[in-house]
């Protein structure tokens, strides 16, 4: 597309500028997204109703239509979850297309919304810009950019659908909505149910227009017939009895059926199959229940099974059932320290052993007889062929049971209920200790009646025993076939184990029903040719089940119907479905699904409540993503001895009272005919909702689709990433058949993210393996074989660089995985699920197998280091959380992985290992190890290195000098003429100002001083965000945080959304026109603030932002300009000497009127150099072309004077909380330059409005009186807290030990190079001279009534403020001893500590 001749730049700029970064919001498809760009076009229309019309009137004030896209966009966000909303739209007269891009939380009012949406068609309007040309402009500067939007609402007549949008509503002037929508991505009835949904938003809305847009329900009368209702009755009473006297029952009207069959296994000729009636199960497990209540076992006791595979688990397992006691299942696999753990949890009255699990570990054995106090214990538990139970022999020769044999054929009579607890199952809990979930009886039985009903199970069904014996699933293999009369079938571990062998074994076993983990399912098909026509039903549990795993297995399977069931151990059998049809009857089936299969919808009685985020009183509607919540009748009892997760995690149902359903089960006790022995182990109705943790969404036909966990987000280096995002990905390239995505700590415990591939082994994917791989056969020089981790990783590296490749076309760099380790297949734990703690994570030694056959490929480029990159390579390899597999000279330490905590270890190794006394930012100043290597060489010679000098390996700066003033001198010559104001500032005029950061720290209270005057004064704010509505929202909320906001300022103050790296900060000309015409006065308080980036990378915004700030003062009105420096432009030896020879001569410290040239050479970091440099333009500019004003030069801002607010990412801040975690403070002896914001804020205002001089001036701002570091490091003591003096070396040996050898969290870690290379030489500050800004307080006391001149300063009560604020808002912890001062009680409210969270940036200008 090319765009029209006739367009105004400018415009296009802007708006593209408006849309920067924006999120593109896509509705939830109903489908798979077509691998190309197809649109299959599909309307749907409807009249709209007089009830919509009559709530649109009800905005008098609006039109319609704006209404109407308010309405669409909260829509589009509570059906996205995005809070950066872009739509396309048209202004109220339908002849003018637009984008608009607004901001929105689940709090924002409505009304709220409703204005923002007319200012940006004003904004529209006043900037017109067809949206072609702009798309057109946009995909010029991006290429990868395919459409700004992907719905849009707009008013007219329906149009030819576009490809770039999914959907289009209209709004027609014969009365009709009409959604024009991709029929390839959505169903008709999800855009029928969009439609009502964005009727009920406008008639909600119109009934309270202050309704946030979070609490809207989306719910209307036809999704209210599909979605479950929260206040229903359950059916709490309903219980079908205990699993085991149904079993019994059973038991004796088919006593000869068979009930359990242990197959033969295949590899041994001799061995044949062990059938087992009805009758002889039943029999068996009588004789171990009688022995189990003669021995004391009584109801609610734990039983635990030492167990195997096989039959002799289900008589254990109803045995114990049938004492009416609680069984627990160990597996032998586990490992003996995990075996006692479990052991801890569970506190077991009695163990039953398995004889064919073999004997416990002496570890085992040993825990039992010191920790347990066992009732009984049954030590080799085992059926004979022909039914007879044994027990095993303990102290004597007799069999434990043998006193008990005659009672085989009579029940013990115990009678349990539905609250009694029949298993304790284990799930992962937090540190490695799992919570064991009591289950109860009601679960157990309650929805077998109504599975043999839906799914067509009976008495005629083979099961298979296929779920790890440790796992809650184990208990669906064995009562499933046990209540219906139906026949267990159990493989050999032979059968699970052989690939292939496993499908063959149903298949000859004629095996009907199965219960599978999706991990277990993939196993099954692995491999495998047999078919299993037999096979009609499989319920998967346990996992996310993917398209790919059902298409395998009913390419084995075509009979099979696949329920996919959504449940966890705490939920026991209540659980959702979801039916795949089988092939045979359905084959089209799985094509119109997408790559996840949903939850479903609940069982009989089973709710899956998918509640609204924003206001948990409502449940979603359709397409809106929230939290699942499982309700039921059936829920498990909770966490054995956990009372507060238990109460966490199970918790009230909220929508009903649960005393109606208490008074109807009343009623119904009082109204039975019989007698109910159960309900002595009854507590009644429960309505209960279990807290999955789960998010999903309602579907269209009311079934639910999982979205990922609400806490399946890691954060690494700060960002978030989203795992089950990337397996997505992963899932989806071409040649990977398995995946799963996992967050591992390094050796360093550093958070690497790590992805495990299981490659197709197929022909395709072998072009992504590397020539001359013979690994099987090669090995090593030790004589042994090469491990599977390093055959992988070497074997298919061009396939982990394919995969890289394709997750960067698809994620954000930070969310690429660091590590991918290409796996024969995938660990599974007994369970059938992925052992991700077996996942191999390679470490050190691997990884250098790797890259030393890497280097031996002949498909390897031959790479050469010199002897110092070598070493530099090594230390870096030993660092980095992840060794790479390839180095090269030219790579950059953070392109490896590195980041800034990393360089602070890694420079450390190389001084320890190479006795080199290099400071700490010289990783950022030379990031390659070529690089890196020259400057150690260097140092070599010379014993140290000034990581800011200019010298040959410094980065190039294309077009830009070597050293920051050869740069500044060239950008003076650049300057023009400036319009000089020759004339003091009227105070009873109308004054505007022009303010850059006036987000940060020091800038809100330049906002508060300036408006807190009595002149009228308006505010051009500058302010980086997308659009001025959030712009202002970043003031508003920055000024919050720290107490000052109040709302009359709104109204005085205009964002200026811009680039101030850009000419004209990249505004249309007309903005930028008002500016310099209305400007009195220009405060440039903007800077980027680092300690480490060099000055190549603050150059942009601290440097040439600064010369287009004062190109305000070269057109329109003539202005003074206020530039908000550093004394970090005084930073070197020659000023501190200077400064102490002026003070022995009587002066008070630096003059205002020094040119710097004193430190023209010789700052130490790139942020002096920057400020050194703006400074030196500005003075160029006021000598030689006309500019008028102050340079602003403060030293450390501090916390406000009366309520302590400060900025807690503050290099002092830190330092306090560093000292207060190390518990010992240095005893440096400089003077600090501390002065509270409030007082800078007002030395910037008075020199802005009444400059020292008529000539370009400079103001110092100095404390007044000034504290020494150790005093402001003592006032720590004095409040209180227990910190130790110590000289500065053993405190930073102690730091340094502390933070890096310890691995503990420290606030000053952030400033390890800073603090630790020479911080008494580094903070040693000049004193300074400060007369011009004592002049310009004065002046201003003519126009604020108050005279500051005598300045402000910091002393010990002024401190106590600042501890007591800084532990009012929790960032430090409160003293523990009683100090010489008391703290100051400080009070802060909820609204200041949410906005302190994230107040923008540190905004102080050191």
């Amino acid at each position: 597309m090319e765009m029209s001749n006739y367009l105004d730049m400018s415009a296009l700029e802007l708006w593209s500028e408006k849309l920067r970064s924006s999120t593109l919001s896509v509705l939830p498809f109903d489908f798979v997204t077509p691998n190309e760009a197809k649109v299959v076009e599909s309307t749907y229309s409807i009249e709209i109703p007089e009830s919509i019309k009559i709530s649109l009137s009800q905005f008098t004030s609006n039109h319609s239509f704006n209404v109407l896209l308010t309405a669409f966009v909260t829509l589009v966000f509570r059906l996205t979850g995005d809070e950066d909303i872009v739509v396309g739209t048209t202004t109220t007269d339908g002849l003018s297309q637009y984008v608009l891009r607004t901001n929105i939380t689940g709090e924002t009012k409505f009304r709220e919304l409703l204005n923002t949406v007319q200012e940006y068609e004003k904004f529209a309007l006043e900037n017109p810009v067809s949206v072609a040309d702009l798309t057109a402009y946009i995909k010029s500067q991006n290429k990868e950019i395919s459409s700004i939007y992907r719905a849009s609402i707009q008013l007219g007549e329906c149009n030819t659908h576009s490809r770039s949008t999914d959907l289009s509503a209209f709004i027609q002037p014969d009365n009709k909505l009409v959604i024009a929508y991709n029929s390839l991505l959505y169903k008709k009835e999800r855009i029928v149910i969009f439609a009502e949904q964005l009727f009920k938003i406008i008639n909600e809305s119109a009934m309270a227009a202050d309704i946030s847009v979070g609490a809207i329900s989306l719910i209307t009368s036809r999704q209210s017939v599909l979605l479950p209702d929260p206040t229903t009755d359950l059916d709490w009473s309903g219980f079908k009895g205990a699993i085991h006297d149904i079993f019994s029952k059973n038991a004796k009207v088919h006593p000869d059926r068979p009930c359990v069959v242990e197959t033969a296994n295949f590899l041994d000729p001799e061995s044949k199959d062990r059938t087992f009636t009805y009758k002889q199960i039943d029999e068996a497990s009588n004789i171990l229940a009688h022995h189990l209540v003669k021995s004391g076992i009584v109801i609610g006791d734990v039983v635990m099974v030492y167990a195997y595979r096989g039959v002799d688990l289900v008589v254990a397992v109803m045995g114990v059932l049938k004492a009416g006691a609680t069984f627990s299942v160990i597996d032998p696999a586990y490992p003996p320290a995990r075996q006692n753990i479990y052991l801890s949890v569970a506190k077991p009255n009695a163990l039953v052993v398995l004889r064919k699990a073999g004997l416990l570990a002496p570890a085992v054995t040993q825990y039992i007889a010191d920790e347990l106090d066992l009732k009984t214990t049954v030590p080799a538990l085992e059926i004979l062929d022909d039914g007879k139970l044994i027990g095993g022999a303990n102290d004597s020769s007799v069999d434990v049971l043998a006193h008990v044999q005659d009672l085989k054929s009579s029940s013990t009579g115990v009678v349990v209920g539905p609250d009694c607890n029949p298993t304790l199952s284990f799930t992962s809990g937090s540190e490695g200790v799992p919570k064991g979930v009591k289950g109860r009886h009601f679960s157990l039985t309650y929805y077998f009646p109504w599975m043999a009903k839906t799914f067509g199970l009976s008495e005629n069904d083979k099961f298979t025993m296929l779920s790890g014996i440790a796992h809650d699933p184990i208990q669906r293999d064995i009562f499933t076939p046990l209540f219906l009369g139906a026949r267990l079938l159990v493989p050999t571990s032979d059968d699970i184990g052989t690939p292939g062998r496993l499908a063959e074994w149903m298949g000859t076993q004629g095996a009907t029903v199965t219960h599978l983990t999706p991990a277990m399912g993939q196993l099954l098909s692995a491999q495998a040719t047999h078919e299993i026509p037999s096979l009609h039903h499989a319920f998967f549990v346990g996992d996310v089940l993917t398209k790919r795993d059902c298409l395998k297995l009913q390419n084995l399977a075509r009979n099979v119907f696949i329920v996919n069931m959504y449940g966890t151990t705490e939920t026991q059998r209540s659980v959702s479905y979801f039916e795949v049809a089988s092939v045979a009857k359905d084959s089209s089936f799985l094509q119109s699904q997408k790559d996840i299969i949903p939850a479903g919808k609940g069982m009989l009685n089973v709710q899956l409540l998918v509640v609204n985020r924003h206001d948990r009183t409502q449940t979603c509607g359709v397409g809106e993503v929230g939290e699942i919540y499982v309700r039921a009748g059936g829920l498990a009892e909770g966490y054995l001895k956990l009372p507060d997760m238990t109460a966490q995690k199970f918790v009230k149902n909220w929508y009903v009272d649960n005393e109606k359903w208490v008074a109807a089960d009343n009623a119904k006790a009082s109204a039975a005919t019989s007698p109910e022995p159960w309900r002595e182990y009854w507590f009644g109705p429960r309505d209960r909702l279990y807290r999955t943790g789960d998010l999903g969404r309602y579907l269209p036909d009311g079934n639910t689709e999982c979205t990922g966990r609400a806490d399946d987000q890691v954060k690494i280096r700060g960002f978030r990433i989203e795992l089950g995002e990337i397996d997505t990905h992963l899932s989806r390239f071409p040649h990977v058949r398995e995946n799963i995505t996992l967050v591992r700590r390094s050796k360093d415990e550093e958070p690497v993210l790590v992805s495990y591939i299981v490659p197709h082994n197929r022909k395709e994917t072998e072009e992504f393996m590397s020539a001359r791989e013979s690994l099987d056969e090669e090995v090593e020089g030790d004589g042994t074989q090469p491990d599977y981790v390093v055959k992988g990783l070497v074997r298919y590296r061009k396939l982990i660089k394919e995969v890289k490749n394709y997750l960067r076309g698809k994620l954000p760099s930070y969310a690429v995985p660091t590590v991918i380790v290409p796996l024969n297949k995938l660990p599974l734990n007994p369970n059938g699920k992925v052992d991700k703690p077996a996942l191999p994570f390679p470490d050190t030694a691997q990884l250098a197998a790797v890259a030393k056959r890497t280097e031996k490929r002949e498909d390897s480029a031959t790479v050469k280091f010199s002897e110092m990159e070598s070493k530099v390579k090594d230390i870096w390899l030993e660092i980095l959380p992840q060794r790479p597999l390839s180095v090269e000279p030219t790579d950059s330490f953070f392109d490896l992985g590195g980041h800034s905590i990393l360089a602070t270890r890694m420079i450390f190794a190389v001084r320890k290992k190479m006795m080199l006394d290099i400071p700490l930012g010289l990783i950022f100043k030379a990031p390659t190890i070529a690089a890196f290597a020259k400057e150690l060489e260097i140092a070599g010679g010379n014993n140290i290195i000034d990581p800011f000098s200019a010298n040959e390996s410094a980065p190039s700066e294309k077009q830009v000098a070597k050293t920051y003033a050869e740069d500044a001198e060239n950008l003076s010559k650049e300057l023009p003429a400036y319009l000089s104001l020759d004339k003091p500032l009227n105070p009873s005029a109308p004054l505007t100002v022009f303010l850059t950061g006036a987000t940060g720290f020091l800038g809100s209270f330049i906002i508060k001083d300036l408006l807190e005057r009595n002149n009228d004064i308006k505010i051009y704010a500058h302010v980086r965000a997308a659009d001025k509505e959030k712009g202002f929202d970043r003031i508003k909320n920055s000024s919050i945080a720290y107490g000052i906001w109040k709302d009359e300022y709104a109204t005085k103050i205009v964002p200026v959304i811009g680039n101030l790296e850009e000419k004209h900060f990249g505004l249309a000309e007309e903005q930028w026109s008002e500016l310099t015409s209305s400007v009195d006065t220009v405060i440039h308080n903007g800077a980027l603030v680092h300690w480490v980036y060099p000055y190549s990378t603050l150059r942009g915004p601290n440097v040439i932002g600064t010369i287009n700030v004062m190109d305000l003062c070269s057109s329109g009105k003539a202005k003074y300009f206020t530039f908000v420096s550093s004394t970090s432009a005084l930073d070197t030896d020659y000023f501190v000497e200077l400064s102490d020879t002026l003070i022995e001569a009587g002066g008070e410290g630096i003059l205002e009127s020094d040119l710097l040239e004193g430190s023209k050479t010789g700052l130490g970091n790139g942020y002096g150099q920057s400020k050194w440099a703006a400074e030196k333009i500005i003075r160029e500019a006021g000598e030689k072309h006309g500019l008028r004003g102050t340079i602003v030069r403060p030293g450390y801002i501090v916390g406000e004077s009366t309520s302590g607010a400060t900025n807690t990412d503050d290099f002092l801040i830190r330092m306090l909380k560093g000292c207060i975690q190390l518990g010992q403070i240095p005893n440096i002896n400089n003077t600090v330059n501390m002065v509270p914001v409030d007082h800078v804020a007002r030395v910037v205002t008075a020199s802005a409005f009444h400059p020292a001089h008529s000539e370009l001036t400079v103001s110092h701002v100095t404390g007044h009186p000034r504290l020494r570091f150790n005093q402001f490091l003592r006032s720590l003591q004095s409040f209180g807290y227990t910190v130790e003096e110590v000289d500065y070396v053993p405190w930073r040996i102690a730091l340094e030990k502390f933070v890096v050898e310890g691995s503990n969290d420290n606030a000053l870690y952030p400033l390890l190079h800073f603090v630790l290379d020479n911080l008494p030489q580094s903070t040693k500050a000049p004193e300074l001279d400060d007369r011009n800004a004592r002049t310009s307080l004065a002046a201003d006391a003519s126009w604020t009534g108050v005279d500051l001149s005598a300045g402000k300063g910091v002393d010990i009560e002024q401190m106590g403020v600042y501890l007591g604020f800084l532990v009012a808002i929790g960032h430090l912890p409160k003293p523990t001893q009683q100090g010489t001062h008391e703290l100051p009680e400080v009070h802060v409210d909820s609204l200041l500590l949410e906005k302190l969270a994230s107040a923008g940036g540190r905004g102080s200008s050191n």
